[in-house]
């Protein structure tokens, strides 16, 4: 099991990183996916991810509060916005139009409900 942990963690990592250069992927939950799986495969790839400068904060964020920066909110809405008006100016068929609307509103709604870390407040 402890494999399987460390793969899911690994690709969930991986999957996370390409999210900052690309903007419709999101960062966020596969980093958070990562932590998870990593804290039941490997203490040791666990640690490393916790005490990243880069992904530490928003696990901590996460684990203590359930909480998203404003930054990572904002940069989340915006680009699932961008991807909308992306795919209206291809004109994609109304269907996938809605499917996208309907799931990114969710998706939205959900990353905006979180609370603001209390460093942030």
């Amino acid at each position: 099991m402890r494999f399987f942990w460390i793969i899911l963690g690994s690709l969930s990592l991986g999957l996370g990183i390409i999210g900052i250069l690309l903007p419709v992927l999101p960062t966020t939950p596969f980093v958070l996916l990562s932590a998870f799986a990593y804290a039941r495969g490997s203490d040791r790839m666990h640690r490393a991810l916790v005490d990243s400068r880069l992904f530490g904060p928003m696990i901590a964020d996460w684990q203590a509060e359930g909480a998203i920066s404003r930054r990572a909110k904002i940069m989340a809405a915006s680009m699932m916005a961008l991807v909308f008006a992306v795919s209206l100016a291809l004109r994609l068929p109304w269907p996938a139009l809605l499917l996208q609307a309907v799931c990114m509103s969710l998706a939205a709604a959900y990353v905006l409900s979180r609370p603001t870390p209390v460093r942030e407040r």
